[in-house]
């Protein structure tokens, strides 16, 4: 912390940290009402609020960068020439940015023909000359050469701009191995990718410390690269220049002429009329009560913590350590007390529970856990008693721990996990933290990442936390409309029970068999390397896309695709149009060498997936998507092709374990465009359903005027991309490019359809719009996404946010379908006292593990489930198989 005998200037890399805060902070959940997007603002406002509290700086000034271009891209025009344009969401954030610091009395400063670098380096120095204790906060790594006895580096973390990691001497030298005015020197060896400054090739981090300590400086090592030895050594000769120029580059002025020095940025109180007026036309809310709260209608900084705002965020209750009957009346006040629920939160080591804290509003108890505790028996009753309401964040991860530890947990009533994505689906509020700091405004108390030995105060976090989530709860469920809590309480907080079953029971999988397709594919894969060195006549890197930009536009003179900043596109799409326009016996070969690539490196994640009891315990992330949809990771098991023959042997991999004969796969049929055709009530797509005929042929007769004999496999193939892809918001152009055809047949094709299927072109049209005046779109069950940028000025975003919307209802009622199911599965297998277990979920797929003596009984609770999850006007479709293993159980 600065010394508190000398003021203490706080500058800040204004450019940097907004940048930051724009890709930590999804953009469509921070956009006014007449469409700008304030992400950027929102987000370094509120790092600027923590900096202030925390830090209580005398002297503050913000710097920003005038353009890109400086002094330095007159000496070398390349000089961040590969970043990319500023994306449309950003810009006009920092006029407004600047406009919010105004009215707080922030001093912006800025100088023509210099980055804001250059004026916190100067800052910086002529602070540390007057007497000043300076931080500097910047994400630009070349401000650690600024950091000595009186300068400290904020410098933010991969989350966010909400966490910073302090750089003084000790702890660069800790990171680095140097003192900070050698890091420039490191850099120009280095190179720095972000500001197009080649180094030398072959040079790392370890490498330049390496020489920087056993030379002393990089003026010294250049000359005597003649007695640097072995390639690396050859490289520097060769390329010595280039860390002569990344020196000259990097290194910070500290000399600039600007318009205000240290004394001049003395904090002064806000202009409280401005700053409302700004705040609300960002429609900043909660910021502005946090700005007034700190400020206290226009306290200087340099007030004593004793004098902050009576408004504060209470601190939390002291844990108290109860026992026996004392515990059980703790239990029994606080649940009259509380009858929607207690917080609670369960703190873990090796997945196994190691302390438990329950909160209510003015208590929390703090129960240290050992097994066999006879005087926990009211924790214990308390937690497995489904009439009393639990409330916890992340509820599924802290109920496979108490059952690892022999704990049932039941009644959990709310998960402020679920409650904030359901909230703002897009949102990346995913730890307690992030919410705490979202909905509270206030930071959880957490311990200092940057002690070695952390400070753990009074015992386990869990109590305080658990009060935390108490808090967070109400102000969630004061946030979520009825129907959103409905789906909270009906469809996400029983799906977290099952999963969290599935991922504790895992899948067996056949390790030898997958051993053994590894190393087929291993051998396939350098068989088609050897065919490809063969048909250009060299050895080549087959995953490198300099070097197939090299061979496919250079050496074969092949056309270009689509461009990128570093060339023509190798990327899978575009190779594969160009192999349909420009055959060529190379871009075969490289197209089976990438999809064998792509299996060997899925078995590869799948092996070291196995756990000591040969099962692969995959984790489900219910908040993965927007749309509802589950996904799967550690590994992911939902990305497995199924159409090539080696990713059904894959699936054959997984079987059933020992003591169960057979897995049973239940899947639904065509499940989205039986929503469609609920939600756009089209008579002749309701009629397709009702037919029993092929969906695809039955609508393909529509479309092209034949009986359904007569249309042929091309035909069906047109429509089923067509009927998809609508629902996705594919363009004529789009599938003409899928299906490579002309661009007007595909116009004439879509035009066929709605005029046949005029239901499903008013309903698309009627999503949108619809979307357009609520903000969001909605599922048949209530589930909702947001979708401000429908209103948005910029062509771009409202094109995406249109593409998205007409898919969303759709997508999002498949999902809640898919979890009615596993609900009402799990829940009849219980009341059966079945033996079966349900083991995987993939996209519209269940898969389970059939127990002797139970596959009728259970194949016809499964189909039962998953047939009556919804009620549409047309039926769900469901096909059951079984089989000893993943692929046979399917057909």
């Amino acid at each position: 912390m600065p010394d508190a005998s000398k003021p203490t200037l706080l500058v800040v890399d204004g450019h940097s940290l907004a940048f930051r805060a724009f890709y930590a902070l999804p953009v469509d959940s921070f956009t006014t009402s007449d469409g700008q997007h304030t992400n950027a603002i929102h987000g370094f406002l509120s790092m600027l609020l923590l900096l202030l509290q925390k830090e209580r700086p005398s002297h503050l000034a913000v710097a920003f960068d005038i353009s890109r271009f400086s002094f330095r891209n007159r000496e070398y025009p390349e000089y961040k020439g590969t970043r990319s344009e500023t994306p449309p969401e950003f810009k006009g954030q920092i006029p407004l940015l600047q406009e919010a610091l105004k009215a707080m009395n922030v001093a912006s400063v800025t100088k023509e023909d210099f980055e804001a670098d250059d004026i916190l380096a100067t800052l910086s120095v002529q602070g540390r000359e007057q007497g000043y204790e300076v931080l500097v906060v910047s994400g630009d790594r070349d401000s650690i050469q600024l950091v000595n006895e009186d300068v400290t580096l904020l410098y933010p973390s991969v989350r966010g701009v909400s966490e910073l990691t302090r750089y003084d001497v000790a702890k660069v030298n800790e990171r680095y191995g140097i003192e900070p005015y050698q890091y420039p020197e490191i850099a120009a060896l280095v190179g720095e990718t972000s500001d197009n400054l080649p180094g030398i090739d072959k040079v790392g981090e370890k490498t330049a410390v390496k020489w920087i300590k056993q030379y002393g400086s990089l003026e010294n090592l250049l000359e005597h690269r003649d007695e640097v030895k072995g390639v690396v050594g050859d490289k520097l000769r060769e390329q010595w220049e280039n860390a002569a120029r990344n020196r000259r580059l990097n290194r910070l002025l500290t000399d600039v002429e600007l318009p205000v020095g240290p004394g001049d940025l003395v904090r002064r109180p806000i202009d409280e009329d401005a700053v409302r007026t700004v705040f609300k036309r960002l429609e900043f809310r909660t910021l502005l009560d946090r700005v007034l709260k700190l400020e206290g209608g226009g306290v200087s900084g340099s007030a004593p913590e004793a004098e902050e705002d009576a408004d504060a965020a209470p601190p939390a209750p002291a844990p108290q350590q109860l026992l026996d009957e004392e515990l059980q009346g703790w239990f029994d006040r606080m649940r009259a007390a509380h009858p929607e629920g207690l917080g609670l939160q369960v703190e873990t080591q090796g997945g196994r529970v190691v302390s438990i804290g329950v909160a209510g509003a003015e208590e929390t108890v703090d129960l240290p856990w050992q097994p066999d505790r006879a005087d926990y028996a009211p924790l214990e009753g308390w937690l497995a008693d489904p009439t009393a309401p639990k409330l916890l964040h992340d509820a599924k991860t802290q109920l496979k721990a108490l059952s690892a530890s022999g704990l049932m947990l039941r009644g959990t009533a709310f998960d402020t996990l679920l409650a904030g994505w359901l909230l703002r689906p897009s949102g990346q509020e995913k730890t307690l933290a992030q919410v705490v700091d979202r909905y509270l405004q206030e930071r959880l108390p957490e311990a200092d990442p940057n002690q070695l030995v952390p400070d753990v105060g009074g015992g386990s976090p869990a109590p305080t936390h658990a009060w935390y989530v108490l808090r967070a709860a109400h102000v969630l469920r004061e946030g979520l409309d009825d129907r959103t809590l409905q789906v909270l309480v009906d469809i996400e907080l029983p799906t977290l029970e099952v999963l969290a079953r599935m991922e504790s029971s895992g899948v067996a999988v056949d390790a030898v068999a997958l051993d053994a397709l590894n190393t087929e594919l291993s051998t396939r894969i350098a068989e088609l390397a050897d065919e490809a060195y063969a048909i250009v006549g060299h050895e080549l890197n087959l995953g490198s896309p300099k070097q197939l930009q090299e061979v496919l536009f250079g050496e074969l003179g092949m056309p270009g695709t689509r461009r990128t900043k570093t060339g023509f596109s190798t990327d899978a799409d575009s190779l594969a149009d160009l192999q349909a326009s420009h055959p060529h016996p190379f871009l075969d070969v490289l197209l089976q060498h990438r999809d064998a690539s792509k299996l060997r490196q899925i078995i590869e994640t799948l092996q070291r997936g196995i756990a000591e009891d040969g099962r692969i315990h995959t984790t489900y992330v219910q908040t993965g998507t927007t749309t509802g949809r589950i996904s799967s990771n550690d590994p992911n098991l939902q990305n497995i092709p199924i159409r090539a023959e080696e990713g059904r042997r894959i699936r054959g991999a997984f079987v059933a374990g020992e003591g169960y004969p057979t897995l049973l796969t239940a899947d639904y049929s065509q499940i989205e465009m039986r929503i469609m055709a609920h939600l756009s009530e089209d008579a002749g797509l309701i009629e397709a359903f009702h037919s029993g005929e092929d969906l695809h042929r039955f609508v393909g007769s529509r479309v092209f005027g034949v009986d359904p004999g007569d249309v042929t496999p091309f035909m069906r193939t047109k429509v089923k991309a067509m009927s998809y892809g609508l629902a996705y918001g594919l363009s004529a152009f789009g599938l003409s490019q899928q299906l490579r055809i002309d661009r007007r047949e595909a116009e004439d094709l879509m035009q066929g359809y709605f005029e046949r299927f005029g239901g499903v072109r008013d309903y698309l049209r009627n999503v949108v719009e619809q979307a357009r005046v609520d903000g969001f779109t909605e599922t048949i069950f209530g589930r909702r996404r947001p979708f401000p940028d429908l209103n948005s000025p910029n062509r771009v975003l409202r094109s995406n946010a249109e593409r998205a919307a007409l898919n969303a209802p759709i997508q999002g009622t498949a999902a809640d379908i898919m979890k009615i199911a596993m609900i009402g599965v799990g829940r009849d297998m219980a009341e059966r006292e079945l033996r079966s277990r349900l083991l995987l979920q993939v996209h519209d797929e269940l898969v389970l593990e059939v127990a002797p003596g139970e596959e009728d009984e259970l194949g016809a609770i499964v189909e039962s489930r998953m047939r009556d999850a919804a009620t549409l006007r047309v039926p769900l479709e469901v096909q059951v198989g079984t089989g000893h293993d993943w692929d046979a159980a399917a057909h």
